[in-house]
């Protein structure tokens, strides 16, 4: 006995025939039910002396070695041919043959999909040194024969940008950018002692000429 009925999704319906005419979807509806009564194929004179020049409706069938047939209309049959044998041998034979493509296909996609995951390195983490605080900096400076309160100036100005440079970049140890940009003659402690000494003998010696 022929299953009688098929599900029938009105909102997916109307949206996949929201650009055909009346006339094309009478068509596509006699066609849908052709389908249906017949097992689940159309055969070819059939369908192509009903499609015509209906490239839209056309769109909307698979062709295969049998006749025509309708993908989401052969979805439904198969669900309700669970319970009955309403499709065709002929029918059967080719939505397996369909199903196991789509299966291979997924599993390939996702056999690639895993093998990339794979081959590409992970990023590795970049560890970002900083210092525990002000003191730790201070006593850098002054191991390293430089002054107090250019450590201090320093710490300071990283530590209120969050420990970025002038650029806006992240400064990942703090050591390397000390020495890149503050450890320079002109804030050594020695340097700023001969200066110191430059600077009194001046006054002393200005001093001595009144």
């Amino acid at each position: 006995m022929k299953d009688p009925a098929f599900l029938f999704y009105t909102s997916d319906f109307l949206t996949g025939t929201m650009f055909m005419t009346n006339e094309q979807i009478g068509i596509y509806m006699r066609l849908l039910c052709s389908q249906h009564q017949h097992g689940g194929i159309i055969d070819k004179v059939t369908f192509n002396s009903m499609v015509s020049t209906h490239d839209i409706i056309r769109s909307k069938f698979i062709e295969c070695e049998d006749g025509f047939y309708n993908e989401r209309l052969m979805q439904e049959m198969a669900k309700r041919s669970v319970k009955s044998t309403n499709l065709s041998k002929a029918a059967k034979e080719t939505w397996l043959k369909r199903k196991n493509t789509i299966v291979k296909q997924t599993d390939t996609i996702a056999l690639q999909s895993q093998s990339n995951s794979n081959t590409i390195p992970k990023k590795k983490r970049t560890k970002v040194i900083r210092p525990e605080n002000e003191n730790e900096v201070i006593n850098y400076f002054i191991d390293n024969g430089y002054r107090k309160e250019i450590a201090i100036k320093a710490f300071r100005y990283y530590n209120e940008a969050d420990w970025h440079d002038s650029k806006g970049d992240k400064i990942l140890n703090w050591k390397q950018k000390i020495q890149s940009v503050w450890f320079k003659p002109e804030n050594e402690i020695q340097k700023a002692k001969t200066l110191e000494q430059e600077k009194a003998e001046k006054i002393k010696a200005f001093q001595s000429q009144f």
